[in-house]
């Protein structure tokens, strides 16, 4: 008995250990640097207190420089820490998603809980791709939007590990082997055909389709040639015969069947740096910025990092709140049409940059 009276004080340190440890963030603080952003959330809100996703923005073509610091100050409502990283010129700070070698602050990646990637044929150093694999090796969660089926493209420095990464290889590089395809075509046309998300009935069910009903985007449905047996497809892509969201599905082959444009893995994972046995992984080929006006899209997004974390029972039955932090009015897709000029500060609190307006719907 004697024995149990300093016990019990040492059994109620430790319970008070745990609980502290299951709730309070472990993450070292993030350098204040102006070539990226980051959005604080709440430290007591759930879903995602204690929670880093660390976005990384690099497309010169479908606007991720605007997308994905939207996406981030929306789920840091929801007390997520996200940060957000940009393709940049490296004497100027300014944003350039033409700017294919350099992105400051990929270190970071080193500490996200979930690494959000919209990258489109980026060659990075390899001291900089490393952080990029090793969360990847290490089995934690990637979500891929748009052109991430083929984010790197080895042209100059072949010799390199990383190089087996690039979309082109034999075995798809990294869209294939990790996010489950590469780039393969436009299926529906692009610039003249929109796409429909639709929930795929099978899957109609599951926890990350809460709230969300139906997805309208201007770009266009992707080709795919085969999903990984671990895939499960949440969106069907149907084909519209025009780029309003009151345009009909295209009759005809292009969707009989239909493409899939948003799924899930659960990949096992061999590496020796695993930290998990399986790697959740979440999909669109959506993802343009005019793509994530749509609010179930956003949904879907905000769903699938919950479903990463093994938080689905965080998600009510109508999905959690996606309402838009700040002011929006995305640029329309293209090559050489990005809005230059603009620093990451610029950007932090809406797009455009000083911009008074709301969002507005495509």
């Amino acid at each position: 008995m004697a024995d149990m009276q300093y016990m019990i004080p040492l059994l109620l340190s430790a319970l008070t250990m745990t609980a502290c440890a299951a709730t309070d963030t472990v993450h070292p603080p993030i350098p204040d640097d102006p070539r990226w952003l980051v959005y604080a959330g709440d430290a007591d809100t759930a879903p995602g207190k204690g929670r880093r996703i660390v976005f990384v923005a690099g497309d010169e073509e479908y606007r991720s420089e605007e997308a994905l610091p939207m996406l981030a100050r929306g789920f840091a409502k929801h007390g997520f820490e996200t940060v957000v990283l940009f393709s940049q010129n490296p004497d100027t700070g300014v944003i350039d998603p033409e700017e294919l070698h350099h992105i400051p602050g990929i270190e970071l990646v080193n500490t996200a809980d979930v690494l959000v990637l919209q990258l489109r044929f980026r060659e990075y150093a390899d001291q900089d791709m490393k952080h990029i694999m090793d969360h990847v090796d290490a089995g934690k969660p990637v979500t891929a939007l748009r052109t991430s089926t083929h984010p790197f493209f080895y042209r100059k420095n072949t010799d390199s590990p990383f190089a087996k990464w690039s979309w082109n290889r034999p075995d798809g590089g990294f869209g294939k082997q990790i996010v489950g395809e590469t780039w393969v075509n436009h299926h529906g046309h692009h610039g003249v055909q929109a796409t429909r998300g639709i929930p795929h009935a099978a899957n109609a069910d599951h926890p990350v389709l809460r709230g969300v009903q139906d997805v309208f985007g201007p770009t266009d449905v992707y080709g795919i040639r085969s999903l990984p047996e671990d895939a499960v497809v949440m969106l069907d892509g149907g084909v519209l015969t025009g780029m309003k969201p009151t345009d009909p599905l295209l009759e005809g082959e292009k969707n009989n069947p239909m493409h899939p444009v948003a799924w899930l893995r659960e990949r096992p994972m061999t590496t020796d740096t695993r930290q998990h046995d399986v790697q959740r992984i979440v999909v669109t080929t959506m993802g343009n910025a005019q793509d994530l006006s749509s609010a179930d899209l956003r949904t879907y997004l905000l769903n699938g990092v919950l479903w990463q974390l093994h938080e689905e029972d965080a998600i009510p039955a109508d999905g959690l709140d996606v309402e838009l932090v700040g002011h929006w009015d995305p640029t329309p897709f293209g090559f050489g049409t990005h809005r230059r000029g603009f620093t990451p500060n610029d950007v932090r609190n809406g797009w455009p940059p000083h911009a008074q307006g709301t969002h507005k719907e495509p």
